[in-house]
């Protein structure tokens, strides 16, 4: 058994090594640091050790009681390591108990969103639920006092907004019963609850006279060069906004006309090949003396680490005479994916070309990359198109057959 007067005179040595004190219990000194008390034992055959606290915070005394604690639950069939583990998640859980400490949690464990996703969502928690609800215990909380919660979003004429709250709540909920901690979700008893929003489309230009119009105006645009080369490439490719203001150099090939949006970026959470016309790899080389040199594309004005902002090309539109009612930046998708069906092209390219999500995952699996000789051939044909359609050609559809 270790004295006191021993453990005061413990010396540290170049590694580390143990004194036994009787019955596993043993002082274990490395060579930096506090000694550290260690309960060695066997359970189910295998060797394992109980850490006790460090001396001189822990006395001989009381690490020897603790011992006995710990042989004591393996007289009992209980592994002291694996109670410790529960216990101090036991603790966890109760002191993350009310509404907002299980949605932080949740959110934290959110990481598979997108980094703006996840900023809207913790707002959304933040603003609009946690100030009414935030402190109370997540089992409590009842389908009317959520409903009141909604009902604050709403009364201000935000239907869509008060829907995805409760989107969002019902998702806290049941991660909450999941973990343990409430025992249903409250948000599925407010099926029908609310008011629901008509749906808005984006705005978008899809009569071919008109559509030649913006062209003409984007190339008049006076702004800077890699706002006018964004808006110039937003009808080429007809990707997302924020796919196209976060692009970086190093995702596109010139010489092979190609751009690969990795997955992370995008909605759908799968990479994204984008075939470029002869037009679209023009509108990127002159860029490329501008800001080839850093890592985006189309860098922020304040700072070149951060994208152009996310209004940048609808601000643009408005300048042009564009109100939000007429073209947005998303507006160009509609417009792509009007006049490519109206052209006869395949659905199944044109729906490949947007990103839509497959529902039938096999069929998303073997479209990964498909089509794309007929996307790259379809991409060409649409900048040539519109290149007709900005020279004031009148450009008749064609109608292609299937293949």
């Amino acid at each position: 058994m270790l004295t006191e007067k021993k453990l005061l005179t413990l010396q540290r040595k170049p590694s580390l090594y143990r004194l036994a004190d009787g019955g596993g219990l043993c002082i274990e000194v490395p060579p930096s640091g506090s000694p550290r008390w260690r309960y060695r034992y066997r359970f189910n055959g295998k060797a394992k050790m109980l850490g006790l606290g460090t001396y001189p915070e822990v006395k001989s005394a009381q690490a020897r009681k603790l011992a006995a604690a710990a042989k004591h639950l393996l007289s009992q069939g209980v592994d002291p390591s694996a109670k410790r583990q529960t216990d101090k998640a036991t603790q966890h859980l109760s002191a993350a108990t009310t509404f907002k400490a299980v949605g932080d949690e949740w959110l934290t464990g959110r990481q598979e969103l997108a980094m703006l996703t996840r900023r809207k969502m913790k707002w959304m928690l933040e603003e609009l639920a946690n100030p009414w609800i935030g402190e109370r215990p997540v089992v409590d909380i009842t389908p009317p006092e959520l409903l009141a919660v909604l009902r604050r979003v709403e009364s201000r004429g935000h239907l869509e907004t008060a829907q995805r709250l409760k989107s969002i709540c019902g998702q806290v909920f049941r991660y909450a019963v999941a973990s343990g901690r409430a025992e249903r979700d409250p948000s599925a008893d407010l099926r029908g609850a609310l008011k629901t929003a008509k749906t808005r489309h984006h705005a978008s230009i899809t009569e071919p006279g008109k559509v030649g119009e913006l062209l003409r105006a984007i190339d008049g645009y006076g702004g800077t060069m890699a706002v006018r080369c964004a808006l110039k490439l937003a009808p080429l490719l007809f990707v997302r906004p924020g796919e196209l203001r976060k692009a970086e150099w190093s995702e596109f090939d010139l010489d092979d006309a190609m751009w690969v949006i990795p997955a992370v970026r995008m909605k759908m959470r799968e990479k994204h090949f984008v075939p470029l016309s002869e037009q679209a790899v023009a509108v990127l080389r002159e860029l490329h003396p501008l800001t080839g040199t850093h890592t985006l594309v189309f860098p922020g004005v304040r700072r070149i680490t951060t994208p152009m902002s996310d209004n940048t090309v609808n601000a643009a539109l408005r300048r042009m005479g564009y109100d939000n009612d007429a073209m947005t930046g998303h507006g160009f998708r509609s417009m792509a994916s009007t006049l490519l069906h109206e052209q006869g092209y395949q659905p199944d390219w044109i729906e490949r070309q947007l990103a839509h999500a497959e529902r039938n995952k096999v069929r998303a699996a073997y479209n990964y990359a498909q089509h794309m000789p007929q996307r790259r051939k379809m991409m060409q044909s649409w900048a040539d198109y519109l290149d007709g359609l900005r020279a004031g050609v009148k450009v008749v559809p064609i109608k292609r057959r299937a293949g």
